[in-house]
């Protein structure tokens, strides 16, 4: 074969021949790319446009429906058809943002784009809807009518934890529980005292739900299937319950003063009995012994401190206490009955049985003792010699008795205080009788106070006593 002249032109093959061909061809892949994706924006876009208009014609159905509502959702309603203008713009902008950028970019990010750019503006329409939704008119809250199948009874253990309040969680079966019945938002519960005193709240649910409001703060009974929700309550369903009115709280009648059962007093109690200023209050049987005086007609037992203003003395009553005792005045007696003490100094005593005791003998005897006597309320002074004798004789008028301080009757050395009772029907007198043992000058006052009240003094008078070694 020939070669062709160097001046000449290589023939080119036709599938090889310039760029022009393929170039009209990835033009028109590109366009039918483009194509593509501006059709499925458009579809998106338009079942925005219809779902904003099927939301505003929801709209005007609920202002229909509820008129008395209008004015509180007047906003919200007139929102929504302005929606569609900037939906429609959207969805033109959209179409024609996919367009431009499928020219700019290579063929095979076109698809990409245009879902991203379809995905936002769909985002934002369905945003754009969801914010112009009117809220479901007012509904009745769904009741728990249906009760579940009987379960497993509850045991000790598992009661015991559902009536521990913090405790328990979980625990659920058959049981009963007792309250008192409230009703919370409409909803009968039933408010249970737990174990440690702490209240438990239980949700009533169950076919008597609505007939259970009409017993509150009625004290209600409830078995059925018990569940504990909480720590600090749960939900029966009720399959019976029982109710009772709480009852009007009556006062009760104040107790009868009942007299406590005497009892015999134990000999600390008598100690106490006997002493001045102590057992107060004490009544029992005892067995007292003293000395018998008289205040007018009445007998009177000094047992203790006698002749001071510390004297302990029982005013004597009961069928003892009869003439018969005259003949004992001055002496010592044992009486046994019930004692009585209402002060420090004394009370009464309701003697049953009186025995006499035999003198106890002097503590000092006055013989060979040069004595120093003051007869009558004369105040006066006097000169003793120590070791030796003072007495002073008293008149002694109904109801009072003759009597000294108790430390001025240990200064001067008290012996005896003897109760005389009148001759021949005569006053009574009180002799006090005094041994000095200590030299020097000493002021002695005597008191007429009131028997069985040393406290309540009518007069005194004082003599000044002089001890002489």
């Amino acid at each position: 074969m020939a070669k062709p002249k160097s001046g000449a032109k290589k023939t080119t093959p036709a599938g090889k021949a310039g760029a022009k061909p393929a170039a009209k061809k990835d033009n028109t892949a590109r366009l039918d790319l483009i194509k593509n994706a501006s059709k499925r924006v458009a579809k998106a876009a338009t079942k925005l446009v219809k779902a904003a208009s099927e939301v505003a014609k929801g709209a005007k159905a609920a202002k229909k429906a509820a008129p008395e509502k209008a004015a509180e959702k007047a906003p919200a309603a007139e929102k929504t058809p302005a929606a569609k203008a900037p939906a429609a713009k959207k969805a033109a902008a959209e179409k024609a943002a996919p367009e431009k950028a499928a020219k700019a970019a290579p063929a095979g990010k076109a698809a990409p784009a245009a879902k991203a750019a379809g995905g936002k503006a769909g985002s934002k329409t369905g945003g754009a809807g969801a914010g112009t939704s009117v809220p479901a008119a007012d509904r009745p809250r769904p009741r728990a009518t249906k009760l579940p199948p009987p379960g497993e009874p509850l045991t000790k253990r598992e009661m015991e934890q559902l009536l521990t309040a913090g405790e328990g969680r979980g625990v659920m079966g058959e049981g009963s529980l007792k309250g008192r019945l409230v009703v919370t938002n409409d909803m009968p519960h039933l408010v249970v005292v737990g174990r440690d005193k702490r209240e438990l709240t239980f949700l009533l649910q169950g076919p008597d739900q609505e007939v259970l409001p009409a017993y509150v703060d009625h004290k209600v009974s409830v078995s059925g299937m018990i569940r504990k929700t909480t720590n600090h309550g749960g939900v029966v369903d009720v399959r019976k319950y029982s109710a009772k009115k709480p009852e009007a709280e009556v006062e009760a009648p104040p107790p009868a003063d009942t007299e406590p059962r005497l009892r015999y007093l134990s000999p600390g109690e008598i100690t106490m009995v006997t002493a001045a200023g102590m057992g107060a209050g004490v009544k029992g049987f005892a067995t007292v012994r003293g000395n018998l005086e008289m205040t007018g007609e009445d007998f009177v037992l000094v047992v203790s401190n006698g002749g001071t203003r510390q004297q302990v003395s029982f005013l004597i009553e009961g069928k003892a206490a009869n003439k018969a005792l005259r003949k004992h005045v001055g002496h010592t007696l044992q009486l046994q009955g019930v004692v009585d003490k209402t002060s420090g100094w004394g009370g009464r005593l309701v003697a049953e049985t009186v025995e006499p005791r035999p003198p106890e003998a002097r503590a000092v005897s006055r013989d060979e003792m040069e004595l120093v006597h003051i007869e009558g309320e004369v105040p006066t002074s006097v000169d003793v010699k120590l070791n030796h004798g003072l007495t002073v004789r008293l008149p002694e008028q109904p109801g009072f008795t003759w009597a000294i301080e108790p430390t001025v009757a240990k200064r001067v050395g008290l012996r005896e205080a003897n109760f005389e009772p009148g001759a021949s029907g005569g006053p009574a007198t009180r002799e006090f009788f005094f041994t000095p043992r200590n030299p020097g000058t000493f002021e002695v006052e005597f008191f007429l106070a009131k028997a069985l009240s040393p406290g309540l003094v009518d007069r005194s008078f004082k003599i000044n006593v002089t001890v002489k070694p």
